[in-house]
C-alpha cells in the first residue's frame, strides 16, 4: 500500500550510485527542454530515436532498480493504449473529389495524397449495432506513434531529471535561465521561490491522498454491498477531506513563512554546494557537447 516509496515518480531521491546525479543542474534543465521540444514538427524516426535514447539513459544511469523500473513499465504500458486508442479511433473522412480531367491525359502528373491502409475490417454487425469499419492506414499509424512517443518523452525525461535533482538546483538552474529578466523588472526571485515551495507541496498532497486510500483500506469498505448512490457519496466525502487536508498543509505552511518573516530567500541559497569534481567535469563537458551534436542531428534529419 505504501506505493509512494515503490512508485517515486517525480520525487528526488538522494543516493550517490548514479552519474545523472553529477551532472550541472543548468545542463539537465536544457536536456529536459531538448525532449520536450524537438519532438515537435519531427517525424516518426526521430521520436523513435528519442524513446530509445531515453530507455538507454535509464538503464544506464546505474540508479537502483526499485526507483525506476515500475514507473517505467507502467509508463510504457500507458503510452501503449493511449497510442493504440490513438491508431484505432477514426482520424477523419475522407473527402470525395471529382477529376475535371482523366490523369490519362496528363502524362506527367503526379497522384497528391497517396495514402496506403494497412487493415480494414467490418463494418461488423452485432444485432441492430454496426461497428466499423476499423481502418488503420497511415495517418492513424502516425497518430498513435506520435501520442505514444510523445508522452513517453514528455513524462519520463521530467521524471528522470526530478528523481536525479534536489528540488534547491532546480530552482537555482531555472533562475540562472530567467536571470535577464530581471533588468525588465520581473520578480525572478519570487518566481523561483514559488515554484521551490511547489516541488516541496507536491510530495505532501501524494501523502494525503495514500492516507485517504489508507483509511478506505482499513475499514474494509465494499462498494458492491453499498451501491451506487452510497459509494459516489462516499467518494464525495473523501474528496472532500483530501481537499480540506490540502488546504490545512497549506495555512500551516503560510503560518511558518509568516514567523519566519515573511519572504526572504537569498539567491545564494539557491546555490548548489557541490564541489565538482574531475569526473563531473568531464561528463558536463560530454554532456555540453553531446547536445551541440544532437541540436545539429535535429537539424538536418528531424523531419525523417
Amino acid at each position: 500500500m505504501d506505493w509512494l516509496r515503490k512508485i517515486p515518480i517525480g520525487q528526488f531521491v538522494a543516493g550517490q550510485q548514479s552519474w545523472l546525479r553529477k551532472i550541472d543542474p543548468r545542463m539537465k534543465f536544457a536536456w529536459v527542454l531538448f525532449f520536450l521540444l524537438t519532438p515537435v514538427l519531427a517525424g516518426p524516426f526521430w521520436r523513435i530515436s528519442l524513446v530509445l535514447s531515453l530507455l538507454i539513459t535509464t538503464f544506464l544511469s546505474c540508479l537502483p532498480l526499485r526507483i525506476w523500473w515500475r514507473s517505467l513499465s507502467l509508463l510504457l504500458i500507458l503510452s501503449g493504449i493511449v497510442g493504440c486508442l490513438a491508431i484505432l479511433l477514426p482520424t477523419s473522412e475522407t473527402t470525395v473529389s471529382l477529376a475535371v480531367r482523366s490523369p490519362l491525359e496528363l502524362p506527367n502528373a503526379v497522384a497528391v495524397g497517396n495514402n496506403w491502409e494497412l487493415i480494414k475490417l467490418g463494418p461488423v454487425h452485432l444485432g441492430g449495432l454496426a461497428l466499423g469499419p476499423l481502418v488503420i492506414d497511415q495517418r492513424s499509424a502516425d497518430l498513435g506513434l506520435k501520442t505514444s512517443t510523445l508522452l513517453f518523452t514528455v513524462v519520463h525525461s521530467v521524471n528522470l531529471m526530478l528523481l536525479t535533482t534536489p528540488p534547491e538546483e532546480l530552482v537555482w538552474a531555472l533562475r540562472w535561465y530567467l536571470y535577464p529578466f530581471i533588468f525588465f523588472g520581473i520578480p525572478i526571485d519570487r518566481i523561483s521561490f514559488q515554484l521551490l515551495l511547489g516541488l516541496r507541496f507536491l510530495p505532501l498532497i501524494q501523502e494525503e491522498f495514500q492516507n485517504l486510500l489508507k483509511s478506505l483500506t482499513t475499514r474494509a469498505v465494499s462498494f458492491k454491498k453499498i451501491g451506487f448512490k452510497a459509494s459516489f457519496a462516499l467518494f464525495l466525502s473523501v474528496g472532500e477531506r483530501f481537499l480540506a487536508n490540502i488546504l490545512l498543509r497549506a495555512e500551516q505552511g503560510a503560518d511558518s513563512l509568516l514567523v519566519r518573516g515573511g519572504f526572504l530567500l537569498p539567491s545564494e541559497n539557491l546555490r548548489p554546494k557541490v564541489l565538482w569534481h574531475e569526473s563531473a567535469s568531464f561528463l558536463n563537458i560530454g554532456s555540453g557537447s553531446l547536445f551541440v551534436v544532437v541540436l545539429i542531428l535535429r537539424g538536418k534529419y528531424g523531419a525523417l
